[in-house]
């Protein structure tokens, strides 16, 4: 079975990340030795994928923008073709829907996109694109409300208006 980053990131999304610390803070880069690219070797996934992981959390980190708030007022987005070939149609709809509802601001949108198109997917779709932003929004400062909603988002099928 071939296990992709997002696999993996979702291993450790769901079994090590503690409410209240960001992925930086959470995760120092790993040592060939150190337990957790063990215990992930031994859930099943490829030494290849979990350094792709890795560097992918590490990448998300290092971009983090400064806490600002989410504005819906500005420019409407307009998708390059590489973006419109990896993302669908839905995953696009609700990333502009996040920005309209103020629960990503520009930046954030930014770091989304280039974090979804960083995986390894020939496509992202809605369920993909919704733990990408559950993940930026859990390392950015000041998200907090928006993380909370956007967590009780994953489990419906239809978003929820934010208020």
């Amino acid at each position: 079975m071939k296990e992709s980053i997002l696999d993996v990131l979702l291993y450790l999304f769901e079994h090590y990340f503690a409410v209240g610390e960001t992925l930086q803070d959470e995760l120092a880069a790993p040592t060939r030795n150190d337990p957790l690219i063990g215990e992930l070797q031994h859930a099943g996934f490829s030494p290849a994928e979990i350094r792709s992981a890795f560097d992918w959390l590490d990448a998300l980190a290092q971009q983090r923008p400064a806490a600002q708030p989410a504005s819906h007022r500005g420019p409407t987005r307009v998708f390059h073709p590489s973006e419109l070939d990896k993302l669908d149609v839905e995953a696009r709809g609700f990333l502009l829907y996040l920005e309209q509802q103020g629960v990503l601001g520009a930046e954030q949108r930014e770091l989304v996109l280039d974090r979804a198109l960083a995986l390894d997917l020939d496509e992202v779709g809605l369920d993909d694109l919704k733990w990408v932003v559950l993940m930026v929004l859990f390392n950015q400062p000041g998200s907090e409300a928006a993380y909370a909603w956007m967590e009780t988002q994953m489990y419906l099928d239809e978003p929820e208006p934010v208020h």
